[in-house]
């Protein structure tokens, strides 16, 4: 069953039946598989990668390490719930190390990433610390290289 998964992950623009041909697995029971991996919230989204630089709309990107002081019977949970609300947090990760969340941050400008890090996430109750690295470039993300020419990818069939 995972290949279903492994297959949406890579394309989500396949087919149940594209799914059941590549994997031998029986049209219906791909899509029974996906309609409940869909409603427990297993597949949790659907998603588009754009190279937005393409399209001339820039976009900063900053990684926030933020060092935090855990709350009692709730640990970390409630500080990153707080953080993973604000629309400018992509992407909250607890992590190990001399810092306790990794916050992916986006905005149009330096200017706007480093107000919400200075006027939104250190003044949280709890937050001890940031240190916030701008992303220069990015060369490749979720596993796709992001300039530069690669021929068109095809899934192996499986017997």
């Amino acid at each position: 069953m995972n290949e279903i998964f492994r297959i949406l992950e890579q394309d989500a623009r396949k087919t149940p039946e594209q799914i059941a041909t590549m994997t031998g697995i029986p049209l219906a029971q791909v899509e029974e598989t996906i309609k409940k991996a869909e409603s427990d919230r297993t597949i949790l989204k659907y998603r588009t990668m754009v190279n937005w630089g393409k399209l001339g709309e820039e976009q900063v990107w900053a990684l926030a390490e933020v060092k935090v002081s855990p709350q009692r019977d709730v640990g970390f949970d409630a500080i990153a719930e707080r953080i993973y609300r604000f629309p400018e947090a992509r992407t909250v990760y607890l992590i190990s190390g001399t810092y306790d969340l990794a916050v992916f941050v986006v905005g149009k400008t330096m200017n706007e990433v480093a107000g919400f890090v200075s006027e939104k996430l250190a003044p949280i109750e709890g937050v001890q610390g940031t240190v916030t690295h701008f992303l220069l470039k990015r060369y490749k993300e979720d596993g796709e290289i992001m300039d530069g020419e690669e021929g068109p990818k095809r899934v192996p069939i499986m017997p």
